[in-house]
């Protein structure tokens, strides 16, 4: 595939925020974090659908906040359907992984992971998802 060349004008606030975001996640340069950014949102659009998709939800949270479970399986339980199996895993003495499999449309299962990263206290969450129709 070809690359294109072209200029882009940004504030100095959003070019200190793209360096930043560069140097933090590890891109060669500016381009290579656009183009990424770019995909990320055509890729999360598309996901905006009801495509048939499977996929993991993972959440880690420490495991002294005792409400957190709790609101973890109300959620869980509003979306029993598309929920194939949870398991629990002890990472050290603080913190749990929570890992979800789930099936259904990509709207449904979105709309599930984003309820449960949003939960207080959720220190790291992710929704990977892959077309299953």
């Amino acid at each position: 595939m070809s690359l294109k060349r072209f200029g882009v004008s940004l504030e100095d606030n959003l070019l200190e925020a793209l360096d930043q975001y560069v140097m933090e996640n590890g891109f060669a340069n500016r381009s290579q974090a656009i183009r990424f950014l770019i995909e990320k949102n055509v890729a999360e659009r598309k996901w905006q659908c009801d495509h048939i998709v499977a996929g993991t939800i993972i959440i880690m949270y420490d495991q002294r906040k005792k409400e957190i479970p709790l609101k973890i399986i109300d959620i869980q339980r509003e979306y029993k359907e598309v929920i194939l199996s949870a398991s629990q895993y002890y990472i050290n003495r603080d913190f749990h992984l929570h890992v979800v499999t789930v099936m259904g449309t990509a709207h449904r299962l979105t709309e599930l992971s984003d309820k449960l990263i949003a939960i207080k206290g959720i220190t790291h969450g992710k929704l990977v998802m892959s077309r299953a129709d």
